[in-house]
């Protein structure tokens, strides 16, 4: 008995020397941030602990980092690849080393062992080892897992996986298999993290299809950590387009804390962040919803279901349905695409956050943004800005309409006087109805000249770029980037010209309108925009404290490239 404990007691070192070895080659910022979930679990001594540490640091406080406003920010490197929403398996952890069963589970978590260091050797290698020992640990189950195939799951016991009619796809430690999730079709409902909904093989108009995220500490598969908030992925996302702006085929999110927009057309890879009670304080249902209008049009969709537990360092913060965590990357507005003749969305208001990120192992000092390379598409088009030569071509036009409507009413009458006078009319009324007939062409070929001169004003001014400054058209005081805009606090150009609001064709912060886009950079930390869209395309009309506005016209919303510098 004695030589097989001393046998158990030198394979124990060995692998945790071997561990602690290994480690070194993780830098501690990483390895910071990848513990943070670990360290946090009051009822396990993860501080202390070398056999929960698997990278071999003195453990320091979480104290910002100089340059940053709070605990979490910049402790991702530029190059390092998001975490997962869930702690991903460590393969490499003792856990997966030993497999020792109860008997040495609850000798070497006694103290038998962890006696025999002095309290000035603070190498104590058993010190909470039943805590890693499979049988006596079954805390990591449902954790995040990816697939060969690059798909997110949960780490489960095959038993399991097909209990939850998952597909098993790669393994996980402890003989566990990668379990990939996937829900068909209407009226389901999900508990599991990293659950891909899909869309039914047909979806008919009209009709609706919703499903039910069920958020509940007290089940099996979420009792682990409490949830706090949802991550929607859109793996692949098509509905009918809007008209003039507006989703006929919606889709919603119902009861989340987070006033999520309506949205349709095509969002395949767009995200949303939804706040939610504490599931652990108070279980809730939320709802994702699909309603389709009448007509025909492509219906498909795969959305990834995560869910966040509370507290985790990767939690978007409160206020914002987007959020970025790379130092550099592209950020769309929803249905945006790189086609000619798609819309941006009405009654979208929402904001899209950027974490701070270290450039040049510093924290980035400004988030930079600049309108996307396109093909076919508008990379920003946002309002329709006027002038006051587009308005006063039109006010022209409008004019010319009433004079071509007067002409035919006038040859209207004069060939009713030719009618009543029968079989004898005069020379003076025939010739008349010609008289009335020539002015006519005139007035006609007058508005087309008015026209397209207003085309051309309302071409030139449109393709100008707006900055939250109204303008006067005729003597009126008209909106600029009032009531759809994009807001960039403390946005600026190179030249140091500064605005918060922008708009039109253009993303330009100049006074006056350009059909040039540049980078616009900010220093204001959090980084973020705030995007908004008023309920119609139409023109705004002057009211008490009012400012009117022209019709938006194909406005098909942003495509922005962004850097932290």
């Amino acid at each position: 008995m004695a030589f097989k404990i001393e046998i158990i007691f030198t394979l124990t070192v060995f692998l945790n020397v071997g561990l602690g070895c290994e480690s070194n080659q993780v830098d501690q910022l990483t390895a910071r941030q990848g513990l943070d979930e670990l360290l946090k679990e009051e009822s396990y001594s993860y501080a202390n602990n070398l056999w929960t540490t698997p990278y071999y640091y003195n453990y320091q406080p979480r104290t910002p980092l100089p340059g940053f406003a709070n605990t979490y920010e910049g402790r991702t490197p530029v190059n390092r690849q998001q975490p997962n929403y869930f702690i991903k398996d460590e393969d490499n952890l003792p856990e997966s080393r030993l497999f020792l069963g109860n008997i040495a589970t609850n000798l070497i978590g006694s103290s038998l062992f962890n006696n025999r260091f002095s309290p000035a050797n603070q190498f104590r290698p058993f010190a909470n080892l039943f805590n890693r020992i499979p049988a006596a640990n079954s805390r990591n189950n449902f954790d995040s897992c990816t697939s060969p195939a690059g798909e997110n799951g949960i780490c489960a016991m095959s038993s399991v996986c097909s209990l939850f009619n998952g597909r098993p796809s790669g393994s996980c430690s402890m003989s566990r298999v990668c379990c990939v999730n996937v829900v068909n079709g209407c009226g389901k409902t999900v508990t599991l993290n990293n659950t891909y909904w899909q869309s039914p093989a047909t979806a008919s108009s009209p009709s609706n299809c919703a499903l039910t995220i069920k958020l509940d500490a007290k089940l099996a598969e979420q009792s682990s950590k409490p949830i706090c908030q949802i991550r929607l992925d859109m793996v692949s996302f098509t509905t009918a387009p809007p008209v003039a702006g507006t989703c006929m085929d919606t889709f919603q999110v119902g009861g989340a804390a987070t006033m999520a927009p309506t949205i349709c057309g095509v969002n395949t890879g767009q995200h949303m962040y939804l706040n939610v009670p504490s599931s652990g304080v108070t279980p809730s249902d939320v709802q994702l919803m699909f309603n389709f209008a009448g007509g025909a049009a492509t219906r498909s969709w795969n959305i990834k279901i995560a869910m966040l537990p509370c507290g985790a360092d990767y939690l978007a913060p409160p206020d914002c349905l987007q959020y970025f965590t790379s130092a550099a990357g592209r950020v769309s507005s929803f249905n945006w695409q790189d086609t000619a003749g798609a819309h941006q969305l009405n009654n979208q208001n929402y904001q899209i956050c950027f974490r701070t990120e270290l450039v040049s192992s510093q924290p980035a000092t400004e988030a930079c943004v600049s309108a996307c390379t396109v093909t076919s598409g508008d990379a920003f088009s946002i309002t329709t800005p006027t002038s006051t030569a587009a308005a006063t071509t039109a006010a022209t036009v409008a004019e010319k309409v009433k004079a071509v409507e007067k002409a035919q009413a006038d040859l209207t009458a004069a060939e009713k006087v030719v009618t009543d006078a029968g079989a004898t009319p005069t020379d003076a009324q025939k010739q008349d109805v010609v008289d009335k007939k020539t002015a006519l062409d005139k007035a006609k070929a007058d508005l087309a000249t008015a026209q397209a001169a207003a085309a051309t004003a309302a071409s030139t001014a449109a393709s100008l770029s707006g900055n939250g400054i109204s303008t006067q058209v005729n003597g009126v005081a008209t909106a600029v980037c009032q009531y759809d805009f994009l807001l960039i606090g403390g946005g600026r150009d190179a030249t140091r010209t500064e605005a918060d609001r922008y708009c039109g064709n253009a993303l330009n912060p100049a006074a006056a309108g350009t059909a040039t886009s540049v980078q616009v950079c900010t220093p204001i930390k959090p980084f973020k925009m705030t995007y908004r869209t008023d309920s119609t395309e139409a023109a705004v009309a002057a009211a008490t404290n009012i400012l009117p506005a022209p019709a938006d016209t194909l406005n098909t919303g942003f495509c922005l490239e962004y850097q932290q510098k």
